[in-house]
């Protein structure tokens, strides 16, 4: 068995004004270098084997300054990355309520079929992140590994495997800045523990 220990990763400025990252190759703030500094040592509680991390700036940077604890192997693949969120990237959900409410709404009610202007459907993100996580669960039996990505990652696919609809009307399961489990076997994925220990005991953001 394969154990993912996955979290998101640390503030950025684009966080803090509420915009869309999506794809784009943004930097942590300095809160989010400072929140990263406190998560090495108390991630370093757990006996992690390797660091899997998104290819992007923001999530190589979190892994990076973690990583200066717990001193593991680090493998960046692009499969990790947020979903490309298109034309709407750099604008803010109030102002996408603002500007194409009717067409922001229509999406939002398609639930795994979401797919922003230009951008990437939430079934195709699920589809490169499940393989990702499958294909190291096979080439790392027995490892507890440590896994740097994005909220929309760690959405998909908890969201997925918990077999939601993913739409706006449901209630909300994952809490920002938190450990979550899971496993991989000969029965596949699953899920052993969401919002397991809260990364942010300093930082409320």
């Amino acid at each position: 068995m394969t154990r993912f220990g996955i979290i998101r990763h640390a503030q950025t400025v684009w966080n803090h004004k509420k915009r869309i990252q999506g794809q784009t190759d943004t930097a942590l703030a300095e809160e989010g270098v400072q929140q990263a500094e406190t998560w090495g040592p108390r991630l370093r509680k757990f006996r992690w084997n390797r660091i899997l991390c998104s290819d992007l700036g923001r999530a190589k940077m979190t892994a990076d300054i973690i990583n200066a604890f717990l001193k593991l192997p680090l493998t960046f693949d692009r499969r990790l990355r947020e979903q490309d969120w298109g034309r709407w990237v750099g604008k803010t959900v109030k102002q996408l309520h603002r500007e194409e409410p009717q067409l922001l709404a229509r999406l939002e009610a398609a639930g795994w079929k979401f797919c922003p202007p230009g951008g990437e459907e939430r079934n195709a993100m699920w589809e490169r992140t499940r393989q990702v996580l499958v294909q190291t669960g096979k080439d790392c039996p027995g490892d507890n590994i440590l896994v740097v990505c994005h909220g929309g990652v760690i959405k998909t696919l908890i969201y997925r495997l918990y077999e939601r609809r993913f739409l706006p009307t449901e209630p909300p399961l994952i809490r920002p800045y938190h450990l979550h489990w899971l496993l991989y076997d000969a029965d596949g994925l699953r899920i052993d523990e969401i919002n397991a220990m809260d990364l942010n005991v300093k930082f409320r953001i």
